[in-house]
């Protein structure tokens, strides 16, 4: 299992950053205004703002987003690293991060999901720390609902309140109870991170979280395909799955491509890229029970 950070308290120093698209201002400093009506200090690092000159579709330079999340996450002040949203990027600033600098620092809280995945995935593996799967501090779901700012929120600064997850849509695809450490994200981006230096190598003994946005069944197929041919799958725990906003119809896609694997399997535990969710993190010990449609981690996502 992963080390849990430290839950975060009144005061704290928190960085919002954008290690891959970027996000209006207006709405970075609506989030941040949010964040600091929870009793936080708020900084917004300089490419959180940004847009590349090359790529529109990127938060700045590499170089630069990679600079801004490891000068955050290297400050002893700073408590928790903050996405403001997620698009593309991760992956092509992953490989200019000083791992080494970044384990020395210590655990600390980074919050967001989407293309953010690759980071999760990465700070698993490199740093050996727990993350949350959570709404972005620019995003609409987070500055618009109410319910999945507060679920942040308690989770942040109340951890112990949020253990069990659950959502009123979620019903079994495969009946059944497990447990396993959590592990997951977006769909697209788990493929994606297959066979990279910072990819998990397996979801052996995971309790494995799925879920996507704006894609075509064939190409939810594919990265599951993709999954299953090349082992990555092989003796995963169970499975639950978020949303699937703006996508083809899939549920009966998943129960093609993931009943075969004798699992438990969870519909709809509502979160992803959905009006509202739930922050879940992942890298700590949970069980799964399809029947009763809950996620109940073992302890507080933070300490």
């Amino acid at each position: 299992m992963l080390t849990r950070p430290r839950r975060l308290a009144d005061g704290d120093r928190v960085v919002v950053a954008s290690p891959s698209g970027p996000a209006p201002q207006d709405r970075i400093a609506t989030g941040a205004a949010m964040l600091r009506g929870w009793g936080l200090e708020v900084d917004v690092a300089p490419s959180a703002g940004a847009r590349s000159q090359r790529f529109d579709y990127l938060a700045g330079d590499d170089i630069a987003r990679a600079q801004d999340l490891q000068d955050a996450w290297c400050d002893p002040s700073v408590s928790a690293v903050l996405c403001a949203r997620g698009g593309y990027g991760v992956q092509r600033m992953l490989e200019h991060l000083d791992w080494d600098k970044m384990r020395a620092a210590g655990p600390k809280v980074l919050v967001g999901y989407s293309d953010i995945t690759a980071l999760h995935t990465a700070f698993a593996t490199k740093l050996g720390v727990v993350t949350l799967h959570g709404p972005m501090v620019a995003t609409e779901v987070f500055v618009n609902d109410e319910r999945s700012a507060e679920h942040l929120r308690r989770t942040l600064f109340e951890p112990d309140s949020t253990t069990t997850l659950m959502s009123d849509a979620a019903r079994p695809v495969v009946p059944g109870r497990a447990s396993g450490v959590t592990l997951g994200g977006c769909l697209s981006l788990l493929a994606a991170e297959v066979g990279t230096p910072t990819g998990h190598p397996s979801a052996a003994g995971a309790i494995l979280l799925l879920e996507d946005v704006d894609e075509k069944a064939y190409r939810i197929d594919g990265y599951l395909t993709h999954l299953l041919r090349s082992g990555w799958l092989e003796g995963v725990a169970g499975v639950a799955v978020g949303s699937w906003q703006g996508c083809e119809p899939v549920e009966d896609l998943v129960r093609d491509r993931l009943g075969g694997l004798g699992v438990p399997i969870l519909w709809d535990l509502g979160f992803g890229h959905c009006p509202s969710t739930i922050t879940v993190p992942l890298g700590v010990a949970a069980t799964l029970d399809a029947n009763a449609g809950t996620l109940m981690l073992d302890t507080p996502a933070l300490v």
